[in-house]
């Protein structure tokens, strides 16, 4: 077998696998999935990380009440 002929098949496998990603990537089943992870950047911080009722906003001080002067 000579570098051309291994050339030749490495690049049909890696067209196949491609073809096979691209096939993946656009059945009907994963198009829930896809539609939910591209509407993740939208979503609200609360929905991604539930509200911890233990700690109340007085306990939490802004930068200025810890002496930063950066603000």
């Amino acid at each position: 077998m000579d570098l051309g002929t291994f050339r030749g098949i490495t690049t049909l496998l890696i067209m196949i696998a491609f073809i096979g990603v691209v096939i993946w990537a656009y059945s009907k089943r994963r198009k829930k999935d896809f539609d939910e992870a591209a509407n993740l950047p939208f979503a609200d911080e609360e929905e991604l990380h539930p509200r911890d009722d233990r700690h109340s906003n007085n306990d939490i001080k802004s930068r200025h009440d810890r002496g930063d002067r950066n603000t």
